[in-house]
């Protein structure tokens, strides 16, 4: 996965199986306008949401689209990494958040807050 800032644009590109796993083979541009905030943090999940398309297995992975009482969300969390979560909340865009496990996403919070609010 990267996750990238270029100009006013954040763009999140799946690599290898994780474009099968989440059946997303475009990466995903979210203009810096439509950023609402980031947190380190893992949004609460239920069982009430509709996946369309993606794959879960409960406590292993959860990868793709997903209707939620949130709106639709993007997911790409997987258990082996779950101590990384990083949500993006958006305004204005196809999903309302986006809900990640990356590296250093303490990190990724604070510069895409920085660069949003800049």
């Amino acid at each position: 996965m990267q996750l990238r800032i270029e100009g006013d644009r954040l763009t999140l590109t799946l690599e290898g199986a994780e474009r099968l796993w989440a059946v997303r083979l475009r990466p995903i541009v979210v203009p810096r306008e439509h950023v609402a905030r980031a947190e380190a943090a893992l949004p609460p999940s239920t069982w009430k949401e509709i996946r369309a398309p993606g794959t879960a297995l409960p406590g292993v992975i959860k990868a793709g689209t997903y209707f939620t009482a949130h709106g639709k969300e993007f997911w790409y969390w997987v258990r082996s990494r779950k101590e990384h979560p990083l949500t993006i909340e958006l305004e204005g865009e196809w999903y309302r958040r986006l809900v990640l496990t990356i590296d250093d996403a303490a990190g990724w919070a604070e510069r895409i807050n920085a660069w949003a609010s800049g």
